[in-house]
């Protein structure tokens, strides 16, 4: 049930039923007498249904990209590796987009139902992916508009996310959103390791047992939504919100730096393996071996990023580690001419670990900017509720479309890869590119949000030498 033993003075749960699922009637985080006398707990129980559910919503999403090393000549495949690429990209430009219907669809129907839609959904690329797999006469255009539907698993980050932040305060919300967004990225990772296992005990004739393997588990996350989650009554979606975002230049300049983070994380993941078969002539079980590492790292680390972002400033952090991933590219460039895969797997892993450093730094930052707008609308006469309600309204709606658009960096990375191995056979050109990418983002970064114009004020509260508020000071000097 969704109610609690609280008073009703200081009520966590009034249920309030509706047709199509549990609703909760009165939610208020911000009340810490609210919070502590059942708020957490409820919070806690979503939260954690809701990272599961995420969780292989990221594994469906990422499926493709573990099995196209099993798509080999001796498995009766003949796709080129361009064409993998492209079918990789399809898969992610699919979960990019509907990332943000998915982010409105949760104030509509709420976190509960559409938890348990989203996750049922799931079973359609699923089963196709347990077909296709098996048959490698379908003709490649075929192949590749039924595998995109795994791009479904893509859109479950955006509605989890926008369901967790309802439901914690602002006090708690960088640790449970860092958590929610943690545990759904690691399943990049999660499911090369099945890949790992099925090809090391069944051959990489068994293609079909990795999506199988994740038919029980759609279930039971579809059990664990219906029974532990609930959805909010006072959710609204917010379209107009999600429309003055787009019109706020921040909003294209953050898109921009979180491309060369996340856009890098997701597209990285899904094409290290293919990187290691097309470039280093890689078997398949070699390939299987050590994709993992690298979403596991940059999923692990996501959070550190944060905490990192919250102690000297998101933009200081990303500004560096930036500059980082524009050396740690150079030293891939370096290993792809040499060929050489100790180093590249090791420079690679360590790009890894930094676009999940820079994930967690560049989101960091969104509330900065949005905390000195607020300080300058104040400044200039608004009341402030009025103001900080504008602003949070913003950039929750920016959260999400941010999301989506770092998303679609993961389908420009896998064309550029395509493109280079159709142009040259080799990806030296690609990551060269990426490397010019990165050093026009240390560039922006300075410019926009660490650069202090000659007889600029700094905002109200701004810490001169770093801390939280290093954001808020650049960007409203």
């Amino acid at each position: 049930m969704s109610g609690t033993n609280s008073p009703q003075s200081h009520r966590t749960a009034t249920g309030e039923r509706r047709a199509g699922g549990r609703w909760i009637a009165h939610w208020d985080p911000e009340d810490t007498t609210f919070w502590e006398r059942g708020g957490r707990r409820i919070a806690r129980r979503n939260l954690w249904a809701s990272i599961f559910a995420e969780h292989i919503g990221f594994s469906v999403w990422s499926l493709w990209s573990v099995l196209v090393l099993f798509m080999t000549p001796e498995t009766g495949f003949a796709f080129t590796p361009e064409q993998k690429f492209l079918l990789v990209s399809v898969v992610a430009l699919v979960g990019a987009v509907l990332r943000v219907p998915y982010t409105l669809a949760v104030p509509i129907f709420g976190g509960r139902n559409w938890t348990l839609v989203s996750v049922v959904a799931l079973l359609v690329p699923t089963a196709l992916a347990i077909v296709l797999i098996q048959r490698p006469e379908t003709p490649f255009w075929v192949f590749l508009a039924l595998a995109a539907t795994a791009g479904l698993g893509g859109g479950n980050f955006s509605s989890s996310m926008a369901n967790i932040n309802a439901f914690f305060p602002e006090r708690e919300k960088g640790w449970a959103l860092g958590l929610n967004a943690g545990g759904g990225n690691i399943g990049v990772a999660t499911v090369q390791l099945v890949g790992l296992g099925v090809i090391a005990l069944f051959t990489v004739n068994s293609g079909a047992f990795v999506p199988l393997f994740y038919v029980p588990f759609l279930l039971l996350a579809t059990w664990v939504a219906w029974r532990h989650m609930d959805n909010l009554s006072g959710a609204r979606a917010d379209a107009a919100a999600q429309i003055a975002a787009t019109k706020d230049r921040h909003f294209w300049i953050m898109s921009f730096l979180y491309i060369a983070t996340f856009g890098s994380f997701i597209g990285f993941g899904f094409a290290f393996g293919l990187l290691l078969q097309s470039q280093f002539d890689r078997t398949p079980l070699e390939a299987a071996s050590v994709t993992f590492m690298g979403p596991a790292l940059g999923s692990l680390i996501r959070p550190v990023g944060g905490w990192l972002a919250d102690r000297y400033g998101g933009a200081r952090v990303t500004l560096w580690n930036y500059i980082a991933m524009v050396a740690g590219t150079g030293v891939v460039v370096m290993a792809v001419t040499a060929d050489s895969l100790p180093l590249f797997i090791a420079a690679f892993g360590v790009l890894f670990v930094l676009t999940g450093l820079g994930n967690g730094s560049t989101y960091k930052m969104i509330p900065g900017i949005y905390a000195a707008k607020a300080e300058d609308m104040i400044a200039a006469g608004t009341p402030r509720e009025e103001a900080l309600a504008h602003t949070k309204r913003i950039a929750s709606s920016m959260l999400g479309l941010i999301g989506a658009m770092g998303a679609l960096g993961g389908v420009g990375i896998n064309l550029v890869f395509r493109e280079s191995f159709a142009a040259t056979g080799t990806a030296t050109p690609a990551f060269i590119s990426f490397l010019a990418y990165y050093v026009v983002c240390i560039a922006v970064t300075y410019v926009v949000y660490l650069r202090t114009p000659a007889g600029t004020r700094p905002a109200a509260g701004a810490r001169p030498r770093g801390g939280p508020d290093a954001d808020t000071e650049r960007v409203a000097s």
